[in-house]
């Protein structure tokens, strides 16, 4: 008896089986494994076969009969051989693990690939807007320069304008002060005409006046 209990407890060691309650337990690399009602092979089965690698959580050990009272996922609770228990995934789980691991990782780096390739592009396309940008800033400011350009020449050009029309504007009341006084001169002139000719007529009147007022020489004296 004492054998067969060190033989079993040894088995146990090596499949590295469960030591504490609550502990997450995998069904070892056998196709179907029963579960039953009670901690002893006559117990009552309540599953014929639950699959190996099936995911468990430990409720209780009983050491002495070798069994071990287990909850699935799905809520199923009973006993079974803690023989077939072992406190990491089986062989063929880790392998479909490590599988979908490589997978996702393979995944990942054909993402990091064509996201690599897409930043190149990018960068390259962006090389390219910049490169017209800066070509475009370049002609933008020989224009803004040529508008500074004709700017200042057009303010020059409009100063002078108007200093000419200042100009203009000046010979004009200049014109206009000179025409006011020809039309004064040529007033005076008319005046002073018809001044001297009624002086003159005047002149005239008081000449015969005189002449008829001087007495007649006779013939005879």
């Amino acid at each position: 008896m004492k054998r067969s209990s060190a033989l079993l407890a040894t088995c146990l060691f090596a499949l590295a089986p469960v030591g504490s309650y609550g502990e997450t337990v995998y069904i070892s690399d056998e196709l179907t494994v029963p579960l039953r009602t009670g901690a002893s092979n006559e117990h009552r089965i309540l599953h014929r076969g639950l699959p190996s690698g099936l995911q468990m959580e430990v409720l209780q050990i009983d050491e002495a009969a070798g069994f071990s009272e287990v909850r699935t996922a799905n809520g199923t609770q009973g006993w079974m051989r803690s023989q077939y228990l072992v406190a990491e995934p089986i062989a063929k789980t880790r392998l479909a693990a490590a599988q979908r691991e490589v997978a996702s990782l393979r995944g990942q780096r054909l993402f990091q690939a064509q996201r690599v390739d897409e930043l190149a592009s990018t960068a390259r396309e962006q090389a390219d807007l910049n490169s017209a940008s800066d070509s475009r800033i370049a002609e933008l400011e020989s224009e803004l320069s040529e508008i500074r350009r004709i700017s200042v020449n057009a303010i020059n050009a409009h100063e002078e304008n108007l200093a000419s029309l200042e100009t203009i504007a000046r010979l004009r009341d200049e014109i206009d002060d000179l025409a006011d006084d020809r039309n004064r001169l040529q007033d005076n002139s008319e005046n002073q005409g018809i001044l001297i000719g009624a002086g003159l007529l005047l002149l005239g009147l008081l000449v015969g006046v005189i002449i008829k007022a001087r007495p007649l020489r006779s013939a005879w004296s």
